[in-house]
């Protein structure tokens, strides 16, 4: 099989395939990259390890970088030294690192248990169907991640091997794949051994159909503003999710997580200690939202309870004396300390909105309770949640019932900034103040990422048909499908 390739050869041959093809892969690099002294096939369970590792930020690298972003947006994180995107400079990314990383990584196992020439050499690292319905979740979940930052994207003409450049796919028909992935992949697992190199759940099935139920049941609420009413797509889906036999995360236990280990350290760890940065700190947004419910993740969420000014530029940045609190456990993290991407918090606010919008039967205010109770029980707070409930500005009562559900759900997904940024967009809550030393346009705290140069030089006429989509074309302030005013 001509495109069985060596690994330390496939991060030049990629980055090659990048430069000439848009987002898109050739795979097939004859015979030069076949590695006469080594297994002509790729140990599948070593490359999943590696693909979730780079999924939330590999050593300070592909993911950590550009999930800040997002979380300088949502204001859970402050910009100390150097701020630009806090300020909302033209966050003109690229998205072609995304697809030659973690997406090759997760497209090639699946390539390689669907093949009848490798599928059985592969299968040591779990059933072929176990490994396919894997890799389909995370991948689904990866390119969901990559779509709500930019809009349309390529998607199915992406991974696929072949030369030309890739056309963007609608927002729209993407969001309706990946739901239907999800569905499949789910029923897809069979009894077989599990997929191996499992640093989520250690191989349990019955957690990642939670995990991709849970998914569902997030990208059919995003689309609440296109299919408000109870009987319209989004709470179709929703509901089909939240029916399904395999359950979605409700417990602490079932969290997303992702366990770093020696080889592939947290990246927060790599980012304060190995590097020794402190260009990040938890944002004053944060910190005060939680003063003042005296909500108790605050010594949690951040070294100190007193976060960083959000937004100010340089001169002002440099002026503030220490004392600010770091992320999560700052200088202290350890290299493999675990890193939340989905928790059951996020999902009971979801079936809590669901409900208060009428789309399903559930009790809103109690769903909304067992949120609150979760997300504090998640950081060891389990015996305050009472208390803090018992806050009229946190118990659910009888009015602003949606405004606090996202408030809280804003607190519980910490320090996930990209979804809380896709939820401030959707919802507009909490309500956040922009910087007051921005340095695009307008002065609003951007609602997309602009195309990457590299798109417009290797992919020009595909993204150019894709910024005529937008209103207003390829701008930071345009709105994608889903962020309808």
């Amino acid at each position: 099989m001509k495109n069985i390739f060596n690994k330390a050869f496939l991060a030049v041959a990629t980055a090659a395939a990048f430069s000439t093809a848009g987002c898109d892969k050739v795979s097939d690099f004859g015979s030069t990259n076949t590695n006469p002294n080594g297994t002509p096939t790729p140990i599948t369970k070593g490359l999943f390890t590696r693909a979730i590792a780079e999924l939330g930020g590999k050593e300070g690298g592909l993911a950590i970088s550009t999930m800040t972003r997002p979380g300088y947006y949502a204001q859970y994180f402050s910009e100390t030294q150097y701020p630009s995107a806090s300020l909302y400079d033209l966050p003109q990314a690229e998205f072609s690192g995304f697809y030659s990383a973690f997406l090759y990584d997760l497209q090639n196992i699946i390539n390689l248990n669907t093949d009848e020439a490798t599928k059985a050499t592969v299968i040591a690292s779990g059933s072929n169907a176990n490994q396919i319905a894997t890799c389909r979740i995370l991948k689904a979940y990866a390119m969901w991640t990559i779509t709500d930052r930019w809009g349309d994207i390529p998607y199915s003409e992406a991974l696929k091997g072949v030369p030309q450049a890739p056309k963007y796919d609608t927002q729209e028909s993407i969001y309706a794949d990946l739901l239907k992935e999800l569905t499949e992949a789910v029923d897809q697992f069979d009894g077989g051994q599990p997929m191996g190199g499992d640093i989520v759940y250690g191989g349990n099935i019955a957690k990642w159909k939670k995990f991709a139920n849970s998914v569902r049941v997030q990208i059919a609420l995003r689309m609440s503003k296109v299919y408000p009413d109870p009987s319209g797509m989004a709470a179709t889906e929703l509901k089909a999710a939240l029916a399904h036999s395999a359950g979605t995360i409700s417990t602490n236990d079932d969290n997303f997580v992702i366990a770093y280990t020696a080889a592939y350290q947290n990246p927060w760890y790599s980012t304060y200690v190995v590097a020794g940065r402190v260009d990040d700190a938890i944002s004053s947004t944060m910190t005060e939202k939680l003063s003042s419910f005296s909500d108790p993740r605050i010594a949690n969420y951040g070294t100190a309870p007193e976060g960083f000014p959000y937004g100010l530029d340089r001169p002002n940045a440099i002026a503030v004396p220490e004392g600010y609190g770091l992320i999560l456990k700052g200088k202290g993290m350890a290299a493999n300390d675990g890193l939340p991407v989905m928790n059951a918090a996020t999902i009971l606010f979801a079936r809590a909105e669901a409900a208060e919008r009428g789309w399903t039967s559930e009790n809103a205010a109690a769903l909304y309770e067992q949120a609150v109770t979760t997300s504090l029980s998640q950081w060891n707070h389990g015996d305050a949640a009472a208390a803090y409930l018992a806050q009229s500005t946190v118990g659910y009562g009888t009015t602003d019932h949606l405004e606090k559900i996202a408030t809280q759900k804003w607190i519980a997904m910490y320090p996930d900034g990209l979804q809380a940024w896709c939820e401030w967009r959707r919802t507009g809550f909490p309500e956040l103040t922009p910087s007051a030393y921005p340095v695009n346009e307008s002065g609003e705290i951007p609602r997309r990422y602009v195309y990457g140069s590299g798109e417009y030089g290797n992919n020009n006429a595909n993204v150019k048909e894709a910024a005529a989509r937008l209103t207003g074309g390829d701008t930071q302030d345009a709105r994608m499908w889903w962020d309808k005013e």
